[in-house]
């Protein structure tokens, strides 16, 4: 199938597609992770409310359980009503809900505007992954997958960073970090308008495509999305848990945080940069292999002893393995997907994704109390070994199959 990028009069659209995919990809850590610095200093200042401790930890997974319930629907809407709008919808619904935290007077009107704002990453994750398998194919998708967890990361450790500053003054500030995505509206207005000609250019080939795909799709998304929601599952304990072990450990949380998850960001979105390249050379399940050992590895670093000499190099080498895996997640389910079901795969990836970030702190944070830190990140450290000894194996056995092939 020709992709209309192939096409030397579109490669200017080109760029600017890529330009806005990339950066509404950035809203995903925005969502969640931005507010990390603050969440000591909200727990303070929230101190009189019951529970205060859960509810102020759970502002981070908050917009990941409206994800749940919405990116299922939203992945429905993209398949039959376009990606372009829907992409637009989320963006505006991103900024007025994600700001909102800076002025609303109390946790739980707080915590109700995080569930709206799950409700907008529904949506902007949903129609951006589905756009990039309708816009990029074959190598073309995997290096865009690569640069997308580059462009990730990197904005991570910028929104982190700003919003650790901010939270240094006030832990209201950094919820003004969300009103940046409102630049990103000139970039999808242009990209609605391209992928309706796409579409009608291509929607004959695609129809006749899918009539011949293969109907096992969904048993091959859910073995994707349960392996995604493991993974972030575990992973989260860092943007969650972090604060909490820096105070613990005698270190200021605000910039503690922001310097940590910056390096995390720093070494992911550096490695994120080899991807395609690895990918090509040693093949998907060695790059899977790969980052799962690489995190096992962090995690057990980051806990041996409270020092910054121990807990920058856990976090890079969290952020290392992490950006190995993450777009291989989208790699495996566009490539399972038909394209008339690339929206709703999107959507039960997007779910799977937040639904890990959902129960990293309701099932972590009580354990973390009971019985502290350290049994906890070894145990994280521990699963990921046996995902990594999964992936190799799954190597092993795809490098013995084509031996006899």
């Amino acid at each position: 199938m020709r992709h209309f990028y192939e096409t030397p009069h579109r490669l200017t659209w080109l760029n600017v597609a890529a330009i806005g995919l990339l950066l509404t990809a950035t809203l995903k850590i925005m969502a969640n992770a931005t507010i990390s610095p603050a969440l000591p200093a909200l727990e303070e200042s929230f101190s009189g409310v019951p529970n205060a401790a859960y509810l102020t930890r759970f502002l981070v997974a908050a917009p990941s359980l409206t994800v749940i319930l919405v990116a299922p629907i939203a992945g429905l809407l993209a398949d039959r009503v376009g990606k372009g709008g829907l992409l637009i919808s989320g963006v505006v619904l991103f900024v007025l809900a994600g700001s909102a935290g800076a002025y609303l007077p109390d946790l739980q009107s707080i915590l109700i505007s995080r569930f709206a704002l799950g409700a907008a990453v529904a949506l902007t994750m949903t129609a951006q992954v589905a756009l990039v398998g309708d816009l990029f194919d074959g190598p073309r998708r995997n290096a865009f997958l690569g640069w997308q967890t580059v462009a990730i990361n990197f904005s991570g450790l910028i929104f982190i960073g700003l919003a650790g500053i901010l939270a240094g003054v006030s832990p209201r500030l950094p919820f003004l970090v969300y009103l940046l995505p409102v630049l990103l509206l000139p970039f999808l207005a242009r990209i609605r308008q391209q992928e309706r000609k796409v579409v009608a250019a291509e929607s004959e080939k695609i129809r006749g495509h899918e009539k011949s795909a293969s109907r096992s799709w969904f048993g091959s998304a859910a073995a994707i999305c349960g392996l995604t929601m493991s993974t972030v599952m575990l992973f989260f304990l860092m943007p969650s848990q972090i604060p909490f072990y820096l105070l613990e450990s005698g270190f200021d949380p605000a910039s503690g945080t922001a310097v940590t998850l910056g390096i995390l960001m720093l070494s992911g979105g550096t490695t994120a940069m080899l991807f395609k390249r690895a990918s090509e050379l040693f093949g998907l399940a060695a790059v899977f292999a790969a980052g799962f050992a690489t995190m096992a590895a962090g995690f057990a670093v980051i806990v041996s002893y409270p020092v910054w000499t121990l807990i920058l190099p856990g976090a890079a080498l969290i952020g290392a393995g992490y950006s190995f895996v993450q777009p291989g997640f989208f790699v495996l389910a566009l490539k399972v997907a038909p394209g008339n079901r690339r929206g709703s795969v999107s959507g039960l990836v997007t779910t799977a994704m937040f639904a890990g970030q959902v129960i990293s702190p309701l099932l972590f944070t009580a354990w973390l109390q009971q019985s502290g830190f350290r049994p906890v990140f070894l145990a994280a450290a521990g699963m990921f070994s046996v995902l990594a000894l999964g992936a190799f194996a799954v190597m092993l056995f795809s490098s013995s199959r084509n031996a006899e092939a």
